[in-house]
């Protein structure tokens, strides 16, 4: 299998291999993950988007039927590079792993019939999130031929309520199983989690409750000693005034200049719009600070004033592609 090295500007920016994409529910974190996967296949690269909630985010975003739990082709990228997908599903995963490490073939698919697999994995939420995270680090680290099958994987993560512990489960679990397969994995899935081939970003909105969480995000993760990566702000809109004061007087000069009303209620409308925008705008500088205080790259990205569809990813990922050295 022969691919297109990294640009050194790609390499710069996204060094990790595994890249987990979390952030508020609300921020775009699955649109800023494709985005990303696109990116990362650009130049001839092949990437994986997984997605672990089980929400189907991924093919509605693309408009695809529901995914299977297989790795299939959903989008070609810049320069011949292409985006896999995979929808893992807990269940399907158990069987996956009882018959990897324990032939169980049959009588996990028995285990299904009688409903036990079901059981297990919803009694146990850690139990979900410990085959998961296993089953990412299978497709990270898998080869074929002496090559790695994936020069990246993006996971479109849970959000950042729960990130900590999704990402910490193989280390509790590594405690409590003192030998054997399980504990064998949960080590393998811990070292790959804190080591530099793996990065957390953070997504964002320029608001408070978004930047709150993307602040306790980072705190745990760090806690963790989980590498974070980039602090990504979503849907950031270039202000529409220069900050500073403006005069009715100024606005009604303006108007008369463009040829537009300059009654009472067109100017003290226009103005006090002015004043709510110049607010809002000093709250949003206000976040960036803050964001910037977290000592992470903080980089932004537009909001598509169309929506999100193919194209606008595309813009999306040119702009992960052209963000500023960290």
């Amino acid at each position: 299998m022969t691919r297109s090295a990294p640009t050194g500007r790609r390499a710069d920016l996204w060094p990790a291999r595994l890249h987990v994409v979390t952030g508020k529910g609300g921020t775009g974190k699955t649109t800023v993950a494709a985005a990303l996967a696109l990116a990362l296949a650009a130049g001839g690269r092949r990437t994986l988007l997984v997605e672990v909630e089980g929400r189907q985010g991924v093919a509605q975003l693309f408009g695809t039927p529901p995914l299977p739990y297989e790795e299939r082709r959903i989008t070609a990228a810049a320069g011949g590079g292409e985006v896999r997908v995979l929808a893992i599903d807990a269940e399907e995963a158990l069987l996956e792993y009882l018959e990897m490490f324990y032939r169980l073939g049959a009588a996990g698919r028995a285990l299904r019939r009688l409903g036990a697999i079901d059981f297990a994995t919803t009694i146990a939420p850690g139990l979900r999130d410990v085959l998961l995270t296993g089953k990412v680090k299978e497709a990270t680290t898998r080869t074929s031929g002496g090559h790695r099958v994936y020069d990246a994987v993006v996971v479109d993560a849970p959000p950042t309520g729960r990130i900590g512990r999704f990402l910490n489960v193989t280390a509790e679990t590594a405690k409590l199983a003192k030998v054997g397969p399980i504990k064998t994995q949960s080590d393998g899935v811990q070292a790959l989690l804190r080591s530099p081939m793996t990065a957390v970003h953070v997504v964002t909105l320029l608001e408070e409750m978004p930047v709150q969480e993307t602040v306790d995000a980072i705190d745990e993760l760090n806690r963790l000693r989980i590498p974070v990566g980039h602090v990504i702000v979503n849907e950031a809109q270039t202000p529409l005034v220069a900050a500073g004061k403006v005069s009715q007087a100024e606005l009604r000069r303006g108007l008369t200049a463009a040829g537009l009303p300059t009654d009472k209620a067109t100017v003290t409308g226009l103005f006090a719009e002015v004043k709510n925008h110049l607010t809002r705008q000093e709250l949003e500088d206000s976040l960036r600070g803050d964001l910037v205080e977290l000592g992470r790259p903080v980089l932004e990205l537009p909001l598509l004033s169309a929506g999100v569809d193919r194209e606008g990813l595309d813009v999306l990922a040119a702009a992960l592609l052209a963000a500023p050295t960290p």
